[in-house]
């Protein structure tokens, strides 16, 4: 078979991305339709900018949530012939195989098309939860430092510190390296950075529903049924039904982006804190005699949660290029991993010649990491007018 030309290559690649272009279009026709309803998410269809980031960030969910139905070969089968093969290449003996590598070859022989779409699966079941753990941790500790100030501030403060004068880079390689793996120690963080997500939604709840005792009980042992079962399944690989599972180079990579971004968290919700703290609002609160914490997860939180959407877009951002970093010097994922950095630093050594194995994930990197920085700026300018 003749190779394709570029035209019918683009027009290949949209053919296989079609359950992604209507999971588009119906996200955002609803959108757009109920928007006055979604608060601030709705005021972001409101901002180009905004519409723009969020159509690339939902672009690349999209290829991950559907990556089985849209690669065209397995991600780590190697053909005869396709070594370094150019974009539209045709399969010498294709079978029952898609006769076309539609993005080329790598030096392995693997479809890069098909890396490319399983490593947007790779980078967004990491960078988001990571991203969302991070949080929890730094609000459960931000707000309380904040709010009580005193020797629980300084105290807390002072760790948050002593993580941040670590270089990031090297402490990622401290965290990541091979030698640490073998040890207790990703075992033992993971322990205590996965029980503080349950405390918060705990604590929260609690809270909430504190003169409701019947809602609170029920929404409460929930929490904590499904939190020991996520809890068992990731720190301990005890989970009988295998949902809540993790490898441990996986693991390893998960615990040092949550050490590294929470101490950041800590002090924006610290500072926010801080400030909001002194809002008439909050003085009605106290007055009313609500308790402490109450006060910090209903009053003070709800109304700082505009910058903190903003500073969450940009750290799955940061932590996306992060997990690349990671991956391009061949730490804390598995070799044959299709996850950007990996298939970068796989494509570099032939760049000059053949750069379409490096050139697709690198794009498809900086595209997500783009996205992400405008939803961010759209989601900034909504909420300075909210």
């Amino acid at each position: 078979m003749e190779p394709l030309s570029w035209f019918e290559i683009l027009a290949r690649i949209a053919q296989q991305l079609l359950p992604v272009w209507v999971a588009l279009v119906l996200t955002y026709a609803l959108s757009i339709r109920f928007k006055r309803r979604f608060g601030l998410y709705g005021k972001l269809f409101d901002s180009t900018v905004g519409m723009i980031g969020f159509g690339i960030v939902m672009f690349w969910l999209f290829v991950a949530l559907f990556a089985n139905f849209i690669v065209t070969h397995d991600s780590l089968s190697q053909v005869s012939g396709m070594r370094n093969a150019v974009p539209g290449s045709a399969l010498r003996d294709p079978r029952d195989l898609y006769p076309y590598y539609l993005l080329g070859g790598d030096s392995l022989a693997r479809d890069v098309f098909s890396r490319m779409v399983m490593g947007a699966r790779e980078v967004l079941r990491i960078a988001p939860f990571a991203a969302m753990i991070s949080f929890m941790i730094g609000i459960t500790l931000g707000l309380p430092a904040g709010y009580f100030a005193g020797k629980l501030d300084t105290g807390l403060t002072f760790l948050a510190n002593l993580v941040l004068a670590f270089p990031v880079i090297l402490l990622f390689f401290l965290l990541v390296a091979p030698e640490i793996q073998d040890t207790p120690i990703p075992r033992v963080m993971a322990g205590i950075l996965f029980l503080v997500p349950i405390l918060f939604i705990t604590v929260l709840l609690n809270a909430r529903f504190f003169t409701q005792p019947a809602k609170r009980n029920l929404y409460v042992g929930i929490v904590l049924a499904v939190g020991a079962w996520a809890y068992l399944g990731l720190v301990f690989n005890a989970d009988p039904v295998g949902l809540w599972s993790m490898s441990p180079n996986l693991l390893n990579v998960f615990v040092a982006v949550v050490f590294v971004n929470a101490p950041t968290v800590f002090r924006i919700v610290r500072g926010i804190t801080l400030d909001i703290k002194t809002r008439d609002y909050v003085a009605a609160a106290q007055t009313r005699g609500e308790g402490p914490w109450y006060i910090m997860l209903w009053e003070i939180l709800p109304n700082a949660r505009g910058p903190l959407i903003v500073d969450f877009c940009l750290r799955i951002g940061y932590t996306t290029i992060l997990l690349g970093t990671l991956g391009f010097f061949g730490l804390g994922v598995s070799p044959e991993s299709p996850d950007w950095g990996s298939t970068i630093n796989a494509g570099r050594r032939l760049l000059t010649v053949y750069p379409h194995p490096a050139l697709v994930p690198a794009l498809s990197l900086m595209s997500l990491v783009l996205g992400l920085n405008l939803l961010a700026d759209g989601l900034r300018e909504e909420s300075l007018r909210d």
